[in-house]
Parts: C-alpha cells; structure tokens; sequence
C-alpha cells in the first residue's frame, strides 16, 4: 500500500547532506537524514546563504532588531545587511519549491532555523526568531510538511514529519489525477482515522467537506479539503487520539475475537494509554488480528501503515 515507483521530493538544507556550504567551509551531516530517509525522499538541497551570492567560506551573518526591524547581517560588520539578497533569492525559488512534499531545515540559522533562532538586540538575543528563507516558506507554502532536523530526534515530531510528508505526496498524486468527488470520498476513508488520531473535530469536518463534493463543486472542495487535512495533522497526534482510534478499530473485531484475545487487546491498549509501552505494540496487536480477520475499510485505511515500516517509529519509548 505504501510502495512508491520513485522518492518522494523533499527539500533539505545543503549541510545537512554533507555539503560544505557553512560560513566555515564545513557542514552539518545528518547520518539519519542521509541513510534512512534518503532511502525514502528524493532530496533536493538548497544554502539560501551560497545561492545568494554571498560565497564559501563567508562571514557569519546573525538577526538584529533594528530600526528598521528585524534585519539579517553580518556579526562583525552590522552595516553589512543581507536581508534583501537573502529575501530576493527566495523568491526566485518557487517553482521548485511547489513540487516539494517536505522540507527539513538547519536549526539555529539565521536562515534556515524554523524557530528559536537568536535575535540579537545589542550584546544580548533572545530566542524567538525564524530564519528568513523557513519564513519565506512558512508564509508561501503554509501547508507544506517542515522539520528541523533537531527535532526529528523526538519520535513523536519525526513520526508526524514523516507521516505529513508521505499524507502530502499522496494528496498530490490525487490532485494531479483529476479528482472526482468518489476519488475524494475514497481519499477521505483511507486517511480519516490518521485525522481521527490528530483531532476528532478536524476529522469529522473533513468527513463533512468530503462528502459535500459533487461534480460541480469538486474544484472548490479539493483545495479546502487539502488545506483542513494538512492543518489538522499539523497538530501533533495524542496518546488520548490514539487510544480513541485504537477502540474503534477494535470495534471491527467485536464478533470475532475470543474473550481471551479481547482482554489481552484491552490491555495492551490500556498500558499504550499509560505510557507502559509504545504505540507499536497494540498496533502489531491488531495488524495480527485483522490479517485473520480482514475488514476491507481497516485493510484500506493507512493509519496501520502510514509509510513503509522501515520507516516505523510509532511513538518508540
């Protein structure tokens, strides 16, 4: 269900590649990125600092509240500002961009960093800041998946990056299809218990959206649809969610489980629920029940397999 003729396009910062780009002529190599989810993403890299002209190796450039806001430029010569290079060449990236279905940027940097980056104000800074090409991308493309890649190593962030990114590709598969209102409504079925696992209310109004398409309407729903489901799982999914979602996908199995292997379920569930064990094991659980006992809507739902299980983390403790 997850196989891909090809990788799936993911923007990256240069240096996280091995690329020496840094100010130093060095880089920031990223064995995880690299190795795992190279296997995966097709990987586009881009140094909004080297692309601008500003060269390898260069002085290091900082944010500074200014009078005339918040500006970038050089640590060691304030009047060396490279706001507007910086700004200009992002904007001469969009159409490469708007094919991607992720980006993973460099923490910290003033400009790639998507938050807590340093903004200096005198000798003093403090950490609220977002690098100027992340906030370019923040502001063009909203809906697109990002991640630094320091906090892809929290399992719960990296699980939802990664789920995010592989629910975008496939929404961009379905739009290029020409969408009918009967390929969205199947869309909808297949991710609405990943939505369910984000937010229950989300969920059910996607469920609502989808169902409101017809013919003549499909190509006003289509971009609403993406854009509720992209925000929703924007939202970093719950034990709680999940536990929800887990009930209900035992629910398909209410006629045919043996008391025994009910009660087992439930308790797995239950520890998920208590932290005593990770999402994985009631998942692995009932992947085993339904492969006896196979529901079509489960076997067509990605929440079990939302991308390939090499890439499985699910909420590892």
């Amino acid at each position: 269900m997850n196989s891909h003729p090809q990788k799936i396009p993911v923007g990256i910062s240069s240096c996280l590649l091995g690329e020496a780009v840094r100010y130093d002529g060095g880089h920031k190599s990223n064995d995880y990125v690299r190795k795992t989810l190279g296997e995966y993403f097709q990987f586009v890299p881009f140094c909004p600092e080297v692309e601008s002209g500003m060269g390898t190796p260069r002085p290091p450039i900082q944010l500074r509240h200014t009078d005339q806001g918040i500006r970038c430029v050089v640590v060691k010569d304030h009047s060396v500002d490279v706001t507007d290079s910086l700004n200009n060449c992002a904007e001469k990236q969009h159409d490469w961009l708007a094919g991607l279905c992720g980006y993973i940027l460099k923490k910290d940097s003033p400009s790639c960093g998507m938050e807590r980056v340093k903004i200096y104000r005198n000798d003093f800074a403090d950490r609220n800041g977002t690098g100027l090409f992340a906030q370019h991308l923040k502001t063009h493309f909203p809906l697109l998946p990002m991640e630094e890649e320091g906090r892809l190593g929290d399992p719960r962030l990296r699980e939802n990056f990664i789920q995010r990114v592989y629910v975008m590709y496939r929404w961009k598969q379905l739009n290029e299809a020409s969408a009918t209102p009967r390929a969205l409504t199947e869309f909808h079925a297949r991710h609405k218990l990943i939505a369910m696992s984000h937010d229950q209310n989300s969920a059910r109004e996607l469920g609502r959206l989808a169902a409101s398409a017809d013919k003549k309407n499909i190509h006003q729903i289509l971009p609403e649809y993406g854009a509720q489901l992209m925000l929703c799982l924007k939202k970093t999914a719950t034990p709680g969610n999940h536990v929800n979602v887990l009930q209900h996908i035992q629910g398909y199995l209410k006629k045919s489980l043996e008391s025994d292997d009910k009660a087992e379920l439930c308790e797995t569930i239950e520890r998920y629920r208590l932290g005593q064990l990770p999402l994985i094991v009631p998942i692995t659980l009932l992947r085993h029940h339904f492969r006896r006992q196979p529901d079509p809507f489960i076997e067509q739902s990605y929440y079990m397999t939302p991308y390939p299980q090499e890439l499985t983390v699910l909420n590892e403790i």
